[in-house]
């Protein structure tokens, strides 16, 4: 029973320390350099619909020495007296702004100065009656220079040592492909912007060609009846035919 009792007292003290120290951390410690930083490159492709006057905001990840990048590009827009532009604003975890535009397509590209949580807003406000479709393309990167432990180990390398050639050939084509990723994904939005501006044309001719056969055939019906107006027939009496 003593032994019950000691466990029970012991399980909410644990609890309590594991608390006190802070949860998962969404920041790279202090202590950690950068060798110990997982140096990488991600992104993210996908399509969002803003409402009128509407904002949506999007938080990525990156650290400092990182360089963050953002594609956008307006595929299509919906309502009356509608306008394309978009206003796209880059926040820095600190609260800072570090990039803007205003603009249909557009494409942001900076060096992260801080780790943490980079804030992109996209306000549709200067089209007030009706939605609009955006493509995003997102991420980030790493080019910088090797630390200085590395470069020490890369001086202590033979020259003609095949792995460290194969490694730096593998790093390089890495990134080479990163890159291509993104200029297919700028592809990409183009293609689905020509695609939506097709549709929109089509159903543009369409209904103003229906609306014109509809006036034409009005007018045309107008026309007679005001023609057939301008002649009254009557019976005469003499030769009992019409005459007008």
């Amino acid at each position: 029973m003593t032994a019950m009792l000691s466990c029970c007292c012991l399980l909410p003290l644990l609890t309590l320390l594991d608390r006190a120290d802070g949860g998962p951390r969404v920041e790279p410690s202090p202590q950690l350099g950068d060798q110990n930083i997982l140096w990488g490159a991600d992104q993210y492709d996908f399509a969002i619909v803003l409402r009128a006057s509407g904002m949506e905001c999007i938080w990525h990840f990156a650290h400092q020495g990182e360089r963050f990048y953002l594609n956008y590009m307006v595929q299509w827009v919906t309502g009356v007296a509608n306008d394309r532009h978009l206003s796209v604003t880059v926040n820095a975890p600190s609260g800072l702004l570090v990039s803007t535009a205003d603009d249909v397509t557009g494409e942001l590209n900076f060096q992260a100065q801080e780790s943490g949580f980079y804030q992109m807003c996209f306000s549709n406000f200067h089209n007030r009656f009706g939605s609009m479709q955006i493509f995003l393309n997102f991420g980030v990167y790493y080019e910088g220079k090797e630390t200085a432990q590395q470069q020490k180990e890369e001086k202590q390398k033979e020259l003609n040592d095949t792995l460290a050639t194969i490694e730096g050939s593998t790093k390089r084509l890495q990134v080479y492909v990163f890159h291509m990723w993104r200029f297919y994904n700028f592809a990409r939005m183009t293609k689905g912007k020509d695609y939506y501006l097709l549709l929109g044309n089509s159903r543009y001719v369409t209904w103003w060609s229906a609306i014109q056969s509809l006036v034409i055939v009005a007018a045309g019906s107008l026309q007679l009846f005001f023609l057939k107006r301008l002649f009254h027939s009557r019976m005469s009496t003499d030769t009992n035919r019409p005459c007008c």
